[in-house]
């Protein structure tokens, strides 16, 4: 049975025999021991701490936490601590990795590093959130709203596999992939509606397997079954998406903003194409969203 609520993912995870074991960069910071010690507790993740251990000692104390339950490495510095990070995911000795306290330019370089990274020849690297609405029968899994300016036609190919792989990890045997645009007409001069009629040929065609991809649709056909009647469309994906992708930054963040400000999504989200799953949280989200983005990392974590 697929997943159709955020608090469904931690209730699976729970049963699960083995956890998964997220290593956060630089983890000296109360957000981050916080949201970490939250995901122990609810049995979801076991946590290693790379980061100064008398100041990780410091906040558990403040807090009453229960120091022993995380496994700290120590490094007081704050770049060779998200390099050693990464190192241990690569060791073998981590699942997921997630930002501290550490810079997102060194964190990302660290990721990216060529020699020494996670990031796999020729892979691409996107983010990838996870929304629940209040007035949508099901989870929306989305893509890019945070890293790729203007995606070709290749990484709208990686986006379309990745959303698919994080959909079916929830349970969708054979989700159904919108390709957004301004609309459903094909215009030659509009790359977005051109780039996604190809696409959805390609699925048609049985080039991109295991999901059903259809686009260009405009937001409200994507997920508005009232308007695909009212534009008398014929689509198996049109009013009933798992996914979306977006043309561009621009659109999938407004979309993304104006959902968890205005309509007050519940998220989740990491960046993929990485060895490892990497959880991106800000100071700004709420507990729960790092909470969400570290279940969905463990849940899609190999």
């Amino acid at each position: 049975m697929a997943i159709t609520k955020l608090n469904q993912i931690f209730e699976q995870l729970k049963g699960m025999t083995s956890k998964k074991r997220l290593v956060v960069a630089f983890g000296n910071d109360e957000h981050s021991i916080e949201a970490t010690y939250k995901a122990i507790e609810l049995g979801i993740v076991d946590v290693t701490i790379v980061g100064d251990e008398a100041t990780i000692k410091e906040v558990c104390a403040k807090h009453s936490y229960d120091v022993s339950k995380f496994t700290i490495v120590q490094e007081s510095n704050e770049k060779a601590a998200t390099e050693k990070a990464v190192a241990l995911i690569n060791a073998g000795e981590g699942d997921i990795i997630m930002k501290g306290l550490c810079s997102t330019d060194k964190y990302m370089r660290a990721i990216l590093n060529k020699q020494t990274g996670l990031l796999p020849a020729k892979a691409i690297l996107t983010h990838v959130s996870i929304m629940e609405f209040a007035n949508y029968n099901k989870l929306l899994v989305v893509s890019d709203v945070a890293i790729i300016p203007q995606p070709d036609f290749k990484q709208k190919l990686a986006l379309v596999n990745y959303v698919v792989n994080i959909s079916k990890a929830l349970g969708v045997e054979k989700p159904k992939v919108a390709m957004i645009a301004a609309s459903e007409q094909v215009l030659p001069n509009v790359i977005g509606s051109t780039d996604a009629a190809i696409i959805a040929k390609m699925s048609d065609r049985g080039q991109i397997a295991g999901c059903y991809v259809d686009g260009p649709l405009a937001l409200d056909t994507a997920i508005d079954a009232e308007a695909v009647a009212i534009k008398k469309l014929e689509s198996t994906v049109a009013g009933d998406a798992d996914c979306l992708i977006f043309p561009n930054l621009e659109t999938g963040n407004v979309f993304y903003k104006t959902s968890t400000k205005l309509a007050n999504a519940e998220t989740g989200a990491m960046l993929v194409g990485a060895k490892a799953p990497s959880v991106l949280s800000s100071r700004g989200d709420s507990v729960q969203t790092k909470l969400n983005s570290i279940a969905l990392a463990a849940m899609t974590a190999k």
